[in-house]
């Protein structure tokens, strides 16, 4: 049975969890791997992979918002089986082929340093996928969540998505969803970079605001000084595009999507709540009146305590 809401807030999509577990994975096959930052000289290396998972029980069994897993064959450095891995699905439901038989991920690899001995450390999975070649089999789960994904009636909202690295994973997905089911609201997609050759799917989203009217996308670049506006972060477009964005913002139907790095959320909170008038303001946020008074003292370890975010608030933030 679906669950009920009050006027205006959500209804999510009920979607199937846990086909695959991890201890009894599927196979899947790579079928494409490109690289996906906008430039060749980006700082870091993130790819587009395609996995075909046709045969499995995750055939047309995937949403974006959800993420799939991969279980890395082997063992780690002491001896115990690599752990399952998730990823965020980039993928509408039907899939990259449009029959639910090839579903997309992004990989950024992970490359450090050990603080103690200063070697070298390369994350297992995500150099993993990103060494991958068409046609390598993957030991796949999943698919996991059940927050993060859209409503049922996809055309009773609006949206403004806020993205980082590749928190914009789930936000190509969905904005494919969206458009081809005709949606004529208004979509906003504010995605921030340190530099602009680390955008994600660049072309494909300035394709998409030339094609769709009610779809904005806005950049917020962090490391480099080009733009009118200088260096900004994803909060920093709530207060520089105000006049372009109040309109959505303080409208019944949207709703606020937020995928990236932890502590993402604490910036854009605080320019809500400085920007959006009492009345809007408690669409998102539900703060006591001791907390609103003083802002700018707001830290991350207030939020689902002092500020909490609603039902009208969608937040996947990862370390």
């Amino acid at each position: 049975m679906s669950m009920t809401a009050a006027p205006h807030e959500p209804v999510l999509r009920e979607v199937p969890m846990h086909l695959l577990r991890p201890a009894e994975p599927g196979v899947g096959v790579v079928v494409r791997n490109d690289r996906c930052t906008a430039g060749p000289k980006a700082a870091g290396f993130v790819r587009h992979l395609e996995i075909d998972v046709s045969g499995t029980p995750l055939e047309r069994q995937c949403f974006p918002g959800q993420s799939i897993g991969v279980i890395p064959e082997g063992v780690d450095d002491k001896g115990r089986p690599h752990k399952v891995r998730l990823y965020s699905l980039c993928s509408p439901a039907s899939g990259e082929d449009g029959q639910g038989k090839v579903y997309a991920t992004t990989v950024k690899r992970t490359i450090d340093e050990h603080w103690e001995t200063h070697r070298l450390f390369l994350g297992v999975a995500s150099n993993l996928l990103c060494d991958s070649q068409v046609g390598d089999r993957l030991r796949v789960s999943g698919p996991n969540g059940k927050r993060f994904v859209l409503p049922q009636d996809l055309h009773a909202h609006d949206y403004t998505f806020f993205a980082t690295g590749t928190g914009i994973a789930p936000f190509r997905g969905m904005l494919m969803e969206l458009f081809a089911a005709g949606f004529k609201g208004r979509v906003t997609l504010i995605m921030g970079s340190p530099y602009a050759t680390d955008l994600l799917y660049h072309d494909t989203l300035t394709t998409m605001q030339r094609e769709q009217p009610g779809f904005a996308y806005l950049t917020a670049i962090s490391r480099e000084p080009g733009g009118p506006h200088g260096r900004q972060y994803v909060q920093d477009r709530l207060r520089t595009d105000r006049d372009r964005l109040l309109p959505q913002l303080t409208s019944e139907r949207n709703l606020i999507y937020i995928c990236g790095l932890a502590g993402m959320e604490l910036g854009i909170f605080k320019e809500l709540a400085l920007l959006l008038p009492p009345d809007s303001l408690e669409q998102y946020i539900k703060a006591d009146a001791e907390a609103l008074a003083h802002i700018d003292s707001w830290e991350r370890r207030m939020i689902h305590k002092e500020v909490r975010p609603t039902r009208r608030v969608m937040m996947e933030v990862y370390a």
